[in-house]
């Protein structure tokens, strides 16, 4: 059994798997103000609330983009289960997703993670979409290599940024409008939120499709996808264990190294 960990700047998912088969998925608050041992009493509880004990687990495997963060949660995974190792997602890791970047180094674990997943799921070549704390694109090729991409401001990020900037706008739900243009404060916020950020999805996806000169599948992934992706234009998947799926997977070509 495995302990897979995706760690991002607002929130922090994980899940454990037998084999391929995801057995739970939970999510805590991303806070760096909490000590190794609050995170380990955390994963403690999380995992007995699922009838699974720490002794179980075989191994783990984690990806940041919160460097802090990561020999907290490895020493949390420490004093729960001080007998396995924990593999870390980073440059040097087997992923089998050859790098296509001015400097691949730079590219964030979480994008290496979804693209290895959707390029196992879905295909290739493929884009994926993760709508987090940033809303980032992802380009694999038709030959299998991640080859760029694009991070625009998130779309929570955008909406807290909106209402702290201004006087009178209030914050609201993503939920859909009426209609595109709005009658209301309200409606005209969420008309701008959500089909902006959808309309914004489906131009970069055609600016993307034009300078390869083929179109690629679509999966998208993150806390914002349910809100946003229905209302693109393009046919595109959502899949929320998309980086549990792309650990699992990692993990799995590293397994004699872990």
């Amino acid at each position: 059994m495995i302990l897979a960990i995706d760690m991002s700047n607002s929130a922090i998912v994980l899940g454990c798997f037998q084999k391929e088969t995801i057995l739970f998925t939970e999510q805590m608050a991303t806070d760096l103000r909490k000590t190794e041992l609050e995170y380990a009493i955390g994963l403690k509880t999380i995992l007995e609330l699922h009838g699974i004990a720490p002794a179980a687990l075989e191994g783990a495997v984690i990806s940041s983009v919160v460097p802090p963060l990561v020999d907290v949660m490895q020493a949390a995974i420490g004093k729960i289960a001080p007998e396995i190792r924990v593999l870390v997602v980073h440059p040097g890791v087997k992923t089998g997703l050859p790098v296509c970047m001015d400097q691949p180094a730079q590219v964030g674990s979480n994008l290496i993670v979804d693209a290895v997943a959707a390029k196992a799921e879905y295909g290739e070549p493929v884009i994926v979409i993760d709508l987090g704390t940033a809303t980032t694109l992802s380009v694999i090729s038709q030959d299998g290599r991640y080859i760029g991409g694009a991070i625009l401001p998130g779309v929570r990020v955008s909406l807290d940024s909106l209402v702290r900037g201004t006087a009178q706008l209030p914050n609201i739900s993503l939920t859909q409008p009426r209609r595109t243009a709005g009658t209301n404060t309200i409606d005209s916020m969420k008309s701008g939120v959500i089909y902006g950020n959808a309309a914004s999805i489906d131009g970069m996806i055609d600016r993307i499709w034009q300078e390869l000169g083929y179109e690629t599948a679509l999966v998208a992934t993150g806390d914002a996808a349910d809100a946003i992706i229905p209302h693109c234009r393009h046919s595109i998947r959502i899949d929320a264990m998309l980086p549990l799926k792309g650990l699992q997977i990692i993990y799995a070509k590293n397994q004699q190294e872990v």
